[in-house]
Order: C-alpha cells, then sequence, then structure tokens
C-alpha cells in the first residue's frame, strides 16, 4: 500500500474517525439509523492507522509532505 496520507491530513482523520464512532454509538447501543456513521469513522481511523487511502489511489492524489517540506496536496506521478 503507497503511503499518500500526510501528517495533518492523518490528524484530522482520526478526530473525524473518532466523533463519527463515538456519535454512532452514544450510551454504548448503536443510534438506530445511524450505523453509517460508525462506519465511516472507522474506515477514517483505519486509513488514518495506515496512512494509505484506496480512493486517493485510485485518483493519483497524495496529501503527503513533499521533500522539500511544504505540505501540499498534489497528484502523484
Amino acid at each position: 500500500m503507497p503511503v499518500n496520507v500526510g501528517t495533518i491530513d492523518q490528524y484530522v482523520r482520526m478526530v473525524a474517525g473518532l466523533a463519527l464512532v463515538a456519535f454512532a454509538f452514544q450510551d454504548g447501543l448503536p443510534i438506530q439509523g445511524w450505523h453509517w456513521a460508525g462506519l465511516i469513522g472507522l474506515v477514517l481511523l483505519v486509513t488514518a492507522f495506515f496512512r494509505s487511502c484506496p480512493l486517493y489511489t485510485a485518483l493519483g492524489l497524495s496529501s503527503c509532505e513533499a521533500r522539500n517540506g511544504s505540505a501540499t496536496f498534489r497528484r502523484s506521478e
């Protein structure tokens, strides 16, 4: 798996993923009809953990820092 998720993108995915999972499982039981929020949260957490996003790979994108130190959202080659 290619690494295509940068540090800032990784932290945003972790925070958003945890928030969605927490929202979907309030009070220990899943909220009826909000299971999809928990699944999206899990996907965000997994992509943050592995630092690889299949959608970024399919679109040829990367949010990793460039070698010169600037963090830009760019197309990978």
